[in-house]
């Protein structure tokens, strides 16, 4: 993941713990690709105060992020979730296309789906 996407990331899950003008200044910066200058005229502030403030967050974000690391179990979560969709994709198909399909597999196949289209529906 490139730095600027990392960071972006991070900002969406712990972005409510930096001040309000910091998690504006990062959400600018990173999110709205604006230049130091720009954000600095927004604020009415200097580049160096607005680079200071970003680096500032970005410590903060990152040290919050290897103390209790949610943001990458969350990406894990969701990349299993995934495959595990996937599976139960390929086994509802394969049952369909076998001479003999079998009821029982393929409701289990659309029962796994529907579990995991329900909890991505909660998580957004």
């Amino acid at each position: 993941m490139s730095k600027n996407l990392e960071m972006s990331y991070l900002l969406d899950f712990y972005g409510n713990v930096l001040t309000e003008k910091q998690r504006d200044m990062m959400q600018q910066y990173y999110n709205m690709d604006l230049s130091l200058s720009e954000i600095a005229d927004n604020f009415g502030i200097t580049r160096q105060g607005v680079r200071d403030a970003i680096k500032r967050g970005e410590n903060v974000l990152t040290e919050l992020e290897i103390q209790v690391g949610f943001a990458e179990k969350y990406h894990s979560l969701m990349e299993g979730m995934n495959k595990i969709k996937t599976y139960a994709q390929n086994i509802a198909y394969y049952n369909s296309a076998s001479y003999t399909t079998n009821d029982d597999i393929t409701k289990s196949a659309n029962d796994i789906m529907n579990i995991i289209n329900d909890l991505s529906e909660q998580e957004g």
